[in-house]
Order: structure tokens, then sequence, then C-alpha cells
């Protein structure tokens, strides 16, 4: 790729884009509007969004794949395990996923955003192809399943890489929109493997759980193929060393985390623990669970790119806090659903969690780089150097989307452990959970409005303003 010298925003020359040398592209001012338009830059841009997100789309699946995979366990398959093993298999690889997403965040910061997407989607072919081969194993114990599960933890930590990588190739003002479109794009694939359950139970019935993992051997193959072909290292996307550790001094860095934790840690949390929650509260057989586990999931994914659009409009505190209002409205529908029993009532307010959860992902995570554009618009307007506060600022926000992503998912592991405590005992009744969760959502809503939903008043030519912006629309 050839392009003309690029010019900073401010009409300078700057670095021009060179040809990729070993996949590398140099250069990178997405920025640049004339570089961003003209320059091929938006091309790009698109090329490796696309290919990111199909990756992480089929992570994501990898990653929930034992949220099916457990709907078939039973004595007829000869896999005779409790509530407690089944939501065990579950949180095993909610938890590993989280934690990886701190290396492999970091990792495309090491490796490129190419080089890695080719890596951690190859590696995929392993738990993948582990789990077809077990859950055809009658009488193997639970600590065969629950190795295996760990391992397809892996796919939990794609989400890091590909938001990482995607944060880097847009221009702030589009952050909101393609994040929201990589993340929406990569939770489809946890109900996209749910319909594969349905698909593989309505087909062929609830004894061949082996036929869902099969379906996505070739699927990985294809991508890690297309990723190699089709996708580019960035210059951009390189973070200095310590982005890190400057990133976790930062207060925001903890603010923001919690409310992910609230919002994709409910969405994770809820989508792969939905199937098992239908059966121990309403004893629905596989084909009944698997018919309406997709659905949640489903929205709260195509809702989370609406959640980025709005807080480009709207401010992500704004919606931010509307979506943590809506879920506890939600929660308060699953405490009188299981109150009365009713299946209908309990779904509506599953649905409602999983959208609003979605919305709030969107909304949340374009809520990073506006923070840290706002504390530089500080610094220049105490005489820093605008370049280099700017420069700082897409530093932080990188650094912080791999903390927060981590983060986030944890609140999956806190969820399904909820779960399990609540349905583990034989009560068949999750209002404990539901009751813990209520207060969750109300504690990420008193967050947003204190952190974020009032700006400090800030010197201006005449002095201090008295005056106090609520909800300001850049955060």
């Amino acid at each position: 790729m050839t392009t003309d010298a690029a010019r900073t925003p401010g009409g300078t020359p700057g670095r021009a884009a060179t040809p990729r040398r070993g996949g590398w592209i140099r250069g990178w001012d997405p920025e640049n509007r004339d570089f961003w338009e003209h320059g091929g830059g938006r091309v790009i841009a698109r090329r490796n969004l696309i290919l990111a997100i199909v990756s992480e789309h089929i992570g994501f699946s990898v990653w929930s794949l034992w949220s099916v995979l457990v709907l078939f366990l039973s004595p007829e398959t000869g896999h005779d395990f409790g509530p407690d093993d089944k939501f065990l298999l579950v949180v095993t690889p909610t938890l590993v996923g989280a934690l990886l997403r701190l290396p492999y965040g970091y990792a495309v910061t090491r490796f490129g955003g190419r080089n890695w997407t080719v890596f951690s989607s190859a590696v995929l072919l392993v738990p993948a192809s582990l789990a077809c081969w077990l859950v055809q194993r009658p009488g193997t114990p639970l600590w065969a399943f629950l190795a295996v599960a760990t391992l397809a933890g892996v796919g939990g930590g794609n989400f890091a890489s590909a938001m990482t990588n995607i944060a880097a190739l847009y221009p702030r003002r589009l952050q909101g929109w393609a994040l929201g479109l990589t993340a929406g794009g990569g939770n489809l694939g946890v109900p996209a493997v749910q319909l594969a359950g349905l698909l593989v139970i309505a087909v062929a019935g609830d004894t061949h759980p082996s036929y869902v993992a099969a379906l996505y051997l070739p699927l990985i193959v294809t991508v890690s193929l297309l990723a190699a072909l089709k996708m580019d290292n960035i210059d951009a996307v390189r973070t200095a060393p310590g982005a890190q550790r400057d990133a976790l001094a930062s207060r925001h860095t903890y603010w923001i985390s919690l409310l992910y934790i609230g919002t994709f840690g409910s969405f994770v949390g809820f989508g792969f623990a939905f199937g098992l929650v239908l059966q121990n509260e309403f004893g629905a057989t596989p084909l009944q669970a698997a018919s309406w586990t997709f659905l949640g999931p489903l929205l709260g994914s195509l809702s989370r790119p609406l959640g980025g659009l709005a807080a480009d409009r709207w401010g992500g505190a704004r919606i931010t806090l509307a979506s943590f209002g809506g879920m506890a409205a939600g929660a308060v529908m699953l405490l009188i659903a299981s109150g009365q029993s009713s299946f209908g009532l309990f779904v509506a307010g599953f649905t409602v969690l999983f959208t609003l959860s979605g919305i709030g992902n969107g909304s949340t995570y374009k809520m990073i780089p506006a923070v840290f554009a706002d504390r530089a618009g500080e610094r220049i307007a105490a005489g820093h150097d605008a370049t280099g506060a700017f420069a700082e600022a897409r530093r932080l926000s990188g650094a912080v989307i791999g903390i927060s992503g981590a983060v986030g998912a944890l609140g999956g592991v806190a969820i399904n452990l909820a779960f399990r405590a609540a349905y583990g005992g034989g009560s068949g009744s999750g209002a404990p959970a539901f009751v813990a969760f209520l207060a969750g959502y109300a504690v990420c809503a008193l967050v947003t409005w204190r952190v974020y939903g009032r700006r400090r008043s800030r010197p201006g030519p005449a002095g201090p303003s008295a005056s106090v912006e609520r909800f300001p629309t850049h955060v």
C-alpha cells in the first residue's frame, strides 16, 4: 500500500503511511481526515474490522460452548452431573477467559493485530477438538470435563485483542460505532453456538453433543487462513512500555471497570447460565431450554452497537445510567416471576436484562476514549502540548480497554457463582441471586451518576465557572 504523505489535523506534514514491511503499516493516522478518506485509511480499517469481528465471534462461540454442552449432559448420555457440577463447568471457561484478557490485549501491542488474530483463532482448534472427543465418552469423570472447559477459556481472550486492535484503527469520532460493532459481532457468538445446539437437538436429538463442537472446526480453520492473508499489523497499536501501569494509576480505570462488571459481566453471566437456570427454575428439557437460550444473547449482541451509537449522540454517562436503571427493573421482574412461577414473565425479565446489558456495554466502552480525551483537554488548557496530550490519551485508552474488559468478564464469574449458590442446595429458586443482581445494578447506577453524571467546573478565560454541566455529551 502506498499513500501520499499524511498530514496532522493541524495541517503540518506528518508521518507517511508506508508500504507493508513484514505485515506492518507504518504512519497510521486515523485522526487525519485526508488520510482517512483519501489515503486508504477507511478501506484498510474496514477490512481489518470485518475479520476481527469474525475471529472474535468464533472465539465467543468456543468460549460459551460449554453453556450448550451442559444441556446434553444427563444420565441418558452417561454423564450424571448435578446442578453444582454443571454450573462449575460454565464458570470455569468464564474465569479463564477473563484472566486471559489482559495478556491478550497486551499481545496485540507486542505482536500486531494480524499476527495475534491468526494465532488466537488457530488455537481454538484445541478446545473445540477435545470437546468434540470428550463428550462422546460416557462415564468420563468431572475433572476431565473441567480440564477441557478450562481450555475453552482461550476464546474469551479474543475480545480484548480485537477491541485493542480496532480502537487503534479508527478515529475517536467513530470509535463508539466501531467498538460497539466489534463487541456486538463478537457477542453474537454466544447465541450462534446456542442456535447450533438447538439445531443439533432438533435434528439429531439430545444425545449427540459432539456435533455442536464439530460444526466449528472448519470455521476456525477458515478464519485463521483469512486473517493470515487479509489482515494487517499497524504501528499505532503498539503502546509504550508501562501503559497498563499508568492506566492502573488512574481512578477512571477502576470506576469504568466496575461499570463494565455490571454490563458485560451481566451479558456473559446470563448468556452462559440461562439454559441451566431454565432447567433448574422450571424443569425445562434440553430442547425447551435450547429453544429460549439464544434469544437473550442475540438481543444483547444486536443492541451493543446501538449503545455505542447512542453514546456518540447523547453521551456515554447518560446511556449507561439509563441502562442500569432498566436492568434493575429487569431484576425485579425476575424476582416476581420466580415467586409466581411465571415462565413468560421470567423470560421477559431476562430479555430486558440482555438487551439493556448490550446497550450498556456499548455506552460504557465509548466512555473510555471520551474520558481520557477530556483529560487531555484539561492538560492542554493547563499549557501542555496538544499532540503529546492526545497521544497519551490514546495510549491510556487502549490500556484501559484491556483492563476493563478483563475485570468486566469476572462479573460473569460472579453471576454464575451466585446461581450455583442459589440452585446448588436444591431450592429450585434463583431469588437470592436476583436480589444480589438488583443491589449490584443500584451501586453501578450510583457510581455512574456521581462520577460521570456531572462535569466539574473548569477555569475559563474569565475565571472559574460557577456552572456545572450535567451529563456532558462527550462523556
